[in-house]
């Protein structure tokens, strides 16, 4: 299998306040061919090749969000995630998300919102065998719709966050 269900890392920098309180968690991993890749590269080899169909979702999910009051990405961070420069610090933005951690080993980014927050980590892990990715999110609710909208979207990111990966993987760009 190329792509496997995990545990949520336990010495990830995701705030130990919103693990103990996660309305929903989920964590996936990939071997990685190459040891040498890091968090930034790793995020853009997978968050930075959407395809045209979840791009067109996500502007959607956004537009809507707006209408509602909640911070979005901008369209360019949707359809063009771009490198910006060559090292990143917490409170930068990466592809549509500001940074809240970053490390050698991990990258932690997110957005807090009225209805939820949430964080993705993507780490990297070099002990054992084969080096692989992590990716791993985190969201907690606040709300009646935030709760509602967990449900109705957890289905389609669990199948989404595993086809990325996949396809980063089957693209050589892990």
């Amino acid at each position: 299998m190329i792509v496997a269900t995990c545990e949520l890392p336990s010495g990830s920098a995701i705030e130990r306040e919103m693990r103990e309180h996660a309305s929903y968690t989920d964590s996936y991993r990939v071997a990685l061919r190459s040891g040498a890749t890091g968090v930034v590269d790793l995020f853009f080899a997978i968050f930075g090749h959407h395809p045209a169909w979840l791009k067109a979702v996500l502007l959607v999910r956004h537009r809507i969000g707006t209408w509602f009051g909640l911070d979005g990405a901008a369209v360019p961070d949707i359809l063009h995630p771009t490198r910006q420069g060559h090292s990143y610090r917490v409170g930068d933005t990466i592809g549509a998300w500001p940074i809240y951690s970053i490390s050698d080993d991990e990258l932690v980014a997110g957005r807090d919102n009225s209805h939820l927050d949430f964080r993705l980590s993507l780490m990297k892990d070099s002990r054992g065998p084969q080096p692989c990715a992590i990716v791993s999110t985190v969201c907690r609710t606040h709300n009646r719709f935030g709760r509602a909208y967990l449900r109705l979207v957890v289905p389609f990111h669990r199948w989404g966050v595993q086809r990325l990966l996949l396809r980063a993987h089957r693209a050589g760009r892990l």
